[in-house]
């Protein structure tokens, strides 16, 4: 359980930052934040009691703030556009030598390099979605539509190799049409990699996106929502696989209802 002293988030981008912030406030926890200029969104400011915009790469900012407001557990939700740990990160003094520790750069290390540093500075790495159980995918067919037998097989196909992919830190997502890979995720993020196969598929591919082995699930788990749904209809794609119980659904009644009007498919295997 945790205590009474703010609670800390590190806040990337998207909306899921804003959803833990929105269920620590209503359980009537103290949260001070930090976030990512250019990455997080600025109504995390109206949810927090106070909030630290660093620059990516700004580690020793982190721990100095969290530290100063008293913080003992700490929370990591929402990514960081992979292209900018690249191009845009500005690292302090404590921020370069957590890079010189890294002998990569691939999302697991990343984020385990993180956690641990944030660890042996004497915070607790709590789950992300401690609070938010509620966004985890539950097992089956969650829209009206079920899979056709083709595409049964194709998601039979694809998922191994998903989970091979994953094995080496490749990417998460993976684009399918009769039998054939035609998209495997890298850098550029799922929605691209949905783009650029469901171009070269033309209709009908299918989507499956499943956790890494080893995964550190506290705070990296796969994430789909409406966004991924409109990707999808806008390459005519028909089909999202995920995998229950390890895969966050953002706005999920709204995901579903989203993929029924398009009349598309989404699974949630075990």
């Amino acid at each position: 359980m945790m205590g009474s002293s703010p609670i800390g988030l590190i806040a990337g981008n998207g909306d899921f930052p804003l959803l833990i912030a929105r269920a620590l406030e209503q359980e009537g926890k103290q949260i001070v934040a930090v976030a990512h200029l250019g990455e997080t969104r600025t109504e995390l400011r109206s949810l927090v009691e106070r909030l630290l915009w660093i620059r990516l790469g700004e580690f020793g900012k982190i721990i100095k703030f969290f530290k100063r407001e008293g913080v003992k557990e700490v929370l990591l939700a929402g990514g960081i556009d992979k292209k900018k740990m690249f191009s845009k990160a500005q690292p302090d003094t404590e921020g370069r030598e957590l890079l010189g520790k890294m002998v990569h750069r691939k999302d697991d290390l990343v984020l385990r390099m993180v956690a641990a540093e944030l660890e042996k500075e004497g915070f607790r790495v709590c789950s992300s979605t401690a609070f938010l159980p509620s966004l985890l995918a539950p097992p089956g067919v969650l829209t009206r539509r079920q899979p056709t037998a083709e595409e049964e097989q194709d998601i039979e196909f694809g998922w191994p190799l998903a989970k091979e992919l994953g094995k080496l830190d490749v990417g998460q997502c993976l684009v399918v049409r009769n039998g054939a890979v035609v998209a495997v995720e890298a850098i550029e993020g799922t929605d691209e990699t949905i783009r650029r196969g469901g171009k070269i598929a033309r209709r009908k591919a299918v989507i499956i996106k499943v956790s890494k082995p080893f995964q550190d699930l506290r705070f990296d788990l796969p994430a789909v929502g409406e966004q991924t749904i409109q990707t999808m209809h806008e390459v005519k794609a028909e089909v999202l696989a995920i995998e229950a119980h390890k895969t966050i659904i953002f706005n999920r009644e709204a995901t579903i209802r989203l993929a029924n009007r398009y009349r598309m498919v989404i699974v949630s295997k075990k």
